[in-house]
């Protein structure tokens, strides 16, 4: 039997999959939230017998990333971590220190879910770069375990807003999810676990079957279909139409409110039309609106002034009836921003 990495399995899997050789629900919780909280297999614990742990490393291993570069900006403490898979394959992950007072400080990971993406979005660094592959489940957890290992604070949550789309990648993505909020591992609420998609149709309308408690984040941009279309390709495979009728699917089936990110743009989807052109689309949906700046080192996208956002906030304030945020988007001076992650060292070509 093939070695399989503890970090792919919840504890009640674990249990299952090994009961054969002596593994109790105790025993998996043990060896899971030793994995996974520390690292390392749990030695020293004197309950669990050595020689059956021996045993078990005939089938089981504690896989790690190799930490290629590690970058903390100077502005607002997010950390970069560029990471590289035993393949060679490469992705990054972004720990988010929240709150600004010392004792009330806790941490998010944004986590990829792929190497690359295939999404081919114009204004993000990694849809330029191109699909790789798809990231495993261990892969996935060990993101949010190495650094929840090198936080000086709790981390309370996740966001799939890294490399790639996670609702390509969706049974891994699931059962990452499912690891990170076990008790016995990372003890992460579901409710602090946040997917975030391009507007993958048939994936949400599985999340809506499944009634999947996690958040969803649906990045829109432009409520045009032209405009769309032309940086976000994915508008040609899931129009704006067929998108809201999976929406309002998802909310029906989950009652829950849902997200959209819309990406600012100069001179690009700040108008009045654009503000009416959404308003339009939404409808009735119950959503939130997450404003965000366009990060692009090209510099062929950049972000609205000040006057043009705010311009543009009014529009929304008249024609839309949701509440809208701008999204605090940092890290910029380590390229750890929303659509700057494209997992190459400094200085690598």
């Amino acid at each position: 039997m093939t070695s399989e990495p503890i970090t792919a399995f919840t504890s009640q899997q674990l249990a299952a999959r090994y009961a054969s050789h002596g593994m109790t629900p105790r025993l998996a919780r043990c060896l899971l939230a030793s994995a996974v909280r520390f690292g390392v297999w749990p030695d020293q614990d004197t309950t669990l017998s050595a020689r059956w742990l021996r045993d078990l490393r005939n089938y089981l291993h504690i896989p790690v990333l190799s930490v290629l570069e590690r970058r903390t900006s100077a502005g607002d403490g997010f950390e970069k971590f560029l990471f590289a898979a035993p393949d060679g394959a490469r992705f990054e992950s972004v720990l988010i220190p929240l709150a600004h007072r010392q004792e009330d400080r806790k941490a998010v990971v944004c986590v990829s879910s792929q190497s690359g993406c295939a999404m081919g979005c114009t204004f993000c660094a990694t849809g330029r770069l191109g699909f790789s592959r798809h990231l495993e489940v261990w892969e996935i957890v060990a993101q949010v375990a190495q650094l929840r290992r090198e936080s000086s604070f709790p981390v309370r949550g996740v966001v799939f807003m890294g490399m790639g789309e996670p609702l390509l990648n969706l049974d891994a993505v699931l059962q990452a999810a499912r690891i990170f909020s076990e008790p016995c591992g990372l003890a992460i609420s579901a409710k602090a676990i946040t997917l975030s998609t391009v507007g993958i149709v048939p994936a949400i309308l599985r999340l809506a079957r499944e009634r999947q408690p996690y958040r969803l984040i649906v990045s829109l941009t432009s409520a045009d279909p032209d405009k769309r279309r032309r940086v976000m390709p994915v508008e040609a495979r899931y129009p704006l139409s067929t998108l809201r009728d999976a929406l309002a699917a998802y909310h029906a089936a989950t009652g829950r409110r849902m997200t959209l990110a819309w990406t600012l743009i100069a001179g690009f989807n700040t108008s009045e039309e654009d503000a009416q052109q959404l308003a339009d689309w939404v409808g009735e949906l119950p959503v939130q609106l997450d404003l965000i700046d366009v990060n692009d080192a090209t510099g062929r996208f950049a972000p609205p002034d000040d006057a043009e956002r705010n311009a543009f906030r009014d529009a929304l304030r008249r024609h839309l009836a949701a509440p809208v945020v701008r999204r605090y988007s940092g890290g910029k001076d380590i390229e750890a921003a929303c659509g700057m992650l494209a997992a190459q060292l400094r200085g690598a070509i």
